[in-house]
């Protein structure tokens, strides 16, 4: 990792990339009549839940953080001269912040993506002149980290694998501004609700706020294999878990179904905030959290991520 002032040094060259992170916090304001549907006798205002506006980045989503600290760390390093083309795998909105951090620091990138990716995320990834290859849907997102592996190892001359699910600076660029920028605007929360993709959203902010003060409780979602979350990552035998995860700051884990993160995300969309369907299940699990918490007597500040742009999600049926 370069010293902290070459890294500010380089984002100053570019000053769309100062436009990534200090996103807001909200605390949500719940419609009228809304009730949890985990604990139906708890009244919404009773819930002290926070958000975290990631999807006002300015590719739109929570990636623009890693990618951007990923990226620059390896132009300082040497790694990433402009003859080198980036090349990694991602189901779309690392895609997105990739090719558009590339078309601001004049380097290619190569995207593979499962053919099941949504159609916005392609359109923009293509507008910012990156390339896709894109894998059977059939065979999972595990296939997409199976192909780029293919494709960097029979030509490492040609590219740079900046490989998220194994990059230090994943996590890192969460330790060093996702978490801080928390702690800062809601210094007293007793929750974090978070998922797993690469995991460097949780296992940054989760060592983080750990680090601050252990009585914090990390939670994450459970996606389930069947109809699962777009971009995030089943944790069980029968998946690739990704090298930067640590498990151990996670102190429980919820499951959310698709259909619970679809109209939860509706219900985002009702309070006037467009959001995708991980915003949704991050929603659902934040809700359960402090609602549990209120029929126990407790009193419980939860925070939680709304990760990117409902646009991105029109393709899929979600909002039908």
């Amino acid at each position: 990792m370069t010293d902290n002032g070459r890294y500010q040094e380089f984002i100053a060259r570019y000053p769309l990339l100062g436009t990534i992170g200090n996103t807001p916090m909200i605390r949500v304001a719940f419609p009228p009549g809304f009730s949890p549907a985990s604990h139906p006798s708890v009244a919404a205002d009773r819930l002290k839940v926070y958000a975290k506006l990631e999807n006002l980045n300015a590719g739109g989503s929570i990636k623009d953080r890693p990618v951007l600290r990923m990226m620059v760390e390896a132009v300082l390093a040497g790694d990433l001269p402009e003859s080198k083309t980036v090349i990694d795998s991602t189901s779309g909105n690392a895609g997105i912040a990739y090719a558009m951090i590339g078309a601001i620091i004049g380097r290619k990138v190569e995207l593979v993506m499962p053919g099941n990716a949504s159609e916005e995320r392609k359109k923009r990834v293509l507008a910012h002149g990156a390339t896709i290859v894109e894998t059977d849907p059939l065979l999972g997102y595990d296939e997409a980290m199976r192909e780029v592996r293919r494709r960097y190892e029979s030509n490492p001359d040609k590219y740079f694998f900046c490989n998220q699910y194994a990059n230090d600076n994943n996590w890192l660029a969460h330790y060093d501004t996702t978490a801080v920028e928390i702690l800062s605007q809601v210094p007293d929360l007793t929750h974090f609700v978070a998922g797993v993709g690469t995991g460097g959203t949780i296992t940054g902010v989760g060592r983080r706020l750990k680090k601050h003060d252990p009585s914090i409780k990390v939670i994450s979602i459970e996606p389930g294999d069947w109809r699962g979350i777009e971009g995030l990552k089943p944790l069980d035998e029968d998946n690739l878990v990704p090298e930067i995860l640590d498990e151990s700051v996670i102190d429980e884990r919820v499951p959310v179904g698709l259909d619970e993160a679809f109209e939860m995300a509706k219900v985002i969309a009702s309070m006037g905030i467009f959001v995708g369907q991980s915003s949704g299940a991050y929603l659902v699990a934040a809700i359960c959290a402090a609602a549990g918490a209120v029929e126990a007597g407790e009193d419980a500040i939860v925070v939680t991520i709304f990760n990117d742009l409902g646009e991105r999600y029109f393709s899929t049926g979600m909002w039908g």
